[in-house]
C-alpha cells in the first residue's frame, strides 16, 4: 500500500465527507416520507420536521393497502408498464431502424413529419374522438395504444442506428442475412446500451402516468394505481373535512405519504436490476462497437 502524505489525507477525508453529506441530502425526502407515512397526524403537526417518529402507526398503510380495488389497480399498472414497454420497443425500433438508412425512398419527408409531430398535436378533444372511434374507451389498450411510439425515443433510437458502422451490415448481406436478420443478430446486440435506457424511460412513464386514465376510462375495474391512490386520497380528505379536528380518522398528511411510498417502492426495487443490465449493455456495446 502506497503511504499517503498528511496533505493527501486530509484531502481525501474532505472529499469523503463531502460525499456523505450530498447522500444524505439524497436520502433526506424519502427518510421524511417513510417517517410521516407511520407517524400521527398530532405528532407532524407538533414537531414539523419528522424522522424518527416517537410513536409508530401504520393506519395509513392499512387504509391504502387494504382499500377496494387496490390489487386489480396494481395488476392493470403491471400489465401496461410491461405490456406497454414491450409494444413501445417493438414499434419504435421497427421505425427507427428504415429511417436511419439514408436510402430509404421518402426518408426527409417522414422523418419530417415525426418531428411535426414532437412540436404540435390535435389537442385532446380531437385525440378523445379518435380513441372513441376505435372503440378503445373503458379498455386497458387505451392506456398503451394511443402512445406506442415517442417521437424523441424514435429520434434517438435511430441516431444510434446511423452511428454503428454500416461495414457490420454490409458483411451480414454478403454472408446472406436478410434486414429482418440483421437487425436482429447484429444490431439490437451492438444497441443495448440505448435500448435499455429508452425500456427505462417507457416503463418509468407508464407507471407514472394517470391523466389518460383519468380521461379514457370510466370503469373503476381498468384504472391504474395512481388513479385509485388520487381516489383515496380524495376520500380521505372529504372525510377529514367533515370529521373536523377528530383524532379517530386517518392523518391525510401519512395517507399521502403513504400512498407515494406505494407507487415508489415497486420502481426502487426493480431498478437496480435494470441498472445492472444497463451498464452490462453499455460495456458490451462499448466493447463490440
Amino acid at each position: 500500500m502506497v503511504n499517503q502524505t498528511f496533505g493527501e489525507k486530509v484531502g481525501q477525508v474532505f472529499v469523503y465527507s463531502i460525499l456523505v453529506l450530498l447522500s444524505a441530502l439524497c436520502l433526506f425526502p424519502f427518510l421524511y416520507v417513510v417517517a410521516v407515512s407511520v407517524t400521527s397526524e398530532a405528532e407532524v403537526l407538533r414537531r414539523g420536521v419528522v424522522i424518527i417518529p416517537e410513536a409508530v402507526t401504520f393506519a395509513a398503510y392499512k387504509e391504502v393497502l387494504f382499500s377496494q380495488g387496490l390489487g386489480q389497480a396494481y395488476k392493470v399498472t403491471l400489465f401496461r408498464t410491461l405490456a406497454g414497454t414491450a409494444l413501445n420497443m417493438l414499434f419504435t425500433v421497427i421505425a427507427a431502424y428504415p429511417l436511419s438508412k439514408r436510402y430509404l425512398p421518402g426518408r426527409s419527408p417522414f422523418l419530417l413529419f415525426i418531428v411535426f409531430t414532437m412540436m404540435f398535436s390535435g389537442g385532446l378533444i380531437p385525440s378523445y374522438l379518435v380513441i372513441r372511434s376505435l372503440g378503445l374507451l373503458n379498455t386497458p389498450w387505451v392506456l398503451i395504444v394511443p402512445n406506442l411510439i415517442s417521437a424523441f425515443n424514435l429520434v434517438i433510437i435511430k441516431g444510434f442506428f446511423e452511428q454503428l458502422p454500416p461495414e457490420i451490415e454490409e458483411s451480414a448481406r454478403v454472408d446472406g442475412a436478410s434486414e429482418l436478420q440483421s437487425l436482429w443478430k447484429i444490431i439490437l446486440p451492438l444497441s443495448m446500451p440505448v435500448l435499455a435506457t429508452i425500456s427505462l424511460f417507457y416503463a418509468v412513464g407508464h407507471w407514472n402516468s394517470y391523466f389518460d386514465a383519468i380521461v379514457y376510462i370510466n370503469d373503476t375495474k381498468w384504472m391504474p394505481l395512481q388513479v385509485i391512490l388520487r381516489n383515496i386520497l380524495l376520500n380521505v380528505q372529504a372525510q377529514s373535512a367533515d370529521m373536523g379536528s377528530s383524532s379517530e380518522h386517518v392523518s391525510t398528511i401519512a395517507l399521502q405519504m403513504a400512498a407515494v411510498v406505494v407507487t415508489t417502492v415497486p420502481i426502487l426495487i426493480v431498478y437496480p436490476f435494470l441498472q445492472k443490465h444497463f451498464t452490462k449493455g453499455v460495456l458490451v456495446g462499448s466493447i463490440k462497437g
